[in-house]
């Protein structure tokens, strides 16, 4: 087996993985709009992986398995939003997201995470709003169309806060909790 892989396949990183793909099929579960763990996910996975490669593929690969999760069992609109361009900006917020978490390596505590989550979070809102604007008819091209596309998403914006703290905390909190059992997991992951 080669090198890459073995250490992909040591326990830090399936333990990561797992924890990961656990919070990103959290999705299919009933929550308010915008309740989603794909941003604290993307900030984990950045933070504790320690081969970067797989601090981007593991995160977008559970984020896509939870699309395509969606997609079958609610089908039309939700599936049709994987030929927009709506999908494109979700995945680069993830992959910006990532890399944001790649500034807490070695670094993780509770004020930290609080500060990247709250970036995390805020970044989401300006990149997804700013493409509803671009996007959508709805909205025209102008400075007051793109104000209006900010206005709409304030509602959302709450439960992207709440959910990016929430499941930050369960996963930053507990894979401290887990580290302090499993000796293993202390390293750095993967």
């Amino acid at each position: 087996m080669n090198r890459p892989v073995a250490s992909l396949l040591s326990p830090g990183p399936l333990v990561l993985a797992g924890l990961i793909l656990l919070a990103a099929l959290s999705r299919v579960l009933p929550h308010p709009p915008n309740f989603s763990p794909v941003a604290a996910v993307a900030l984990f996975a950045g933070a504790y992986f320690a081969a970067r490669k797989w601090a981007f593929i593991v995160p977008l690969a559970a984020l896509a398995l939870s699309d395509v999760v969606l997609a079958s069992m609610h089908g039309g609109l939700y599936a049709s939003w994987f030929g927009g361009t709506g999908i494109w900006l979700v995945y680069g917020c993830i992959a910006l997201t990532t890399a944001m978490g790649l500034g807490l390596r070695g670094r993780v505590n509770g004020a930290r995470v609080l500060g990247y989550s709250l970036a995390g979070s805020v970044l989401f809102f300006l990149v997804t709003n700013f493409g509803a604007w671009i996007g959508s008819p709805m909205y025209p091209q102008t400075a007051g169309g793109l104000a209006a596309a900010y206005i709409a998403g304030v509602p959302f914006f709450q439960w992207t806060v709440l959910s990016t703290l929430f499941y930050s905390a369960l996963l930053f909190g507990g894979f401290a909790l887990l580290r302090r059992q499993v000796p293993a997991l202390r390293a750095q992951t993967a």
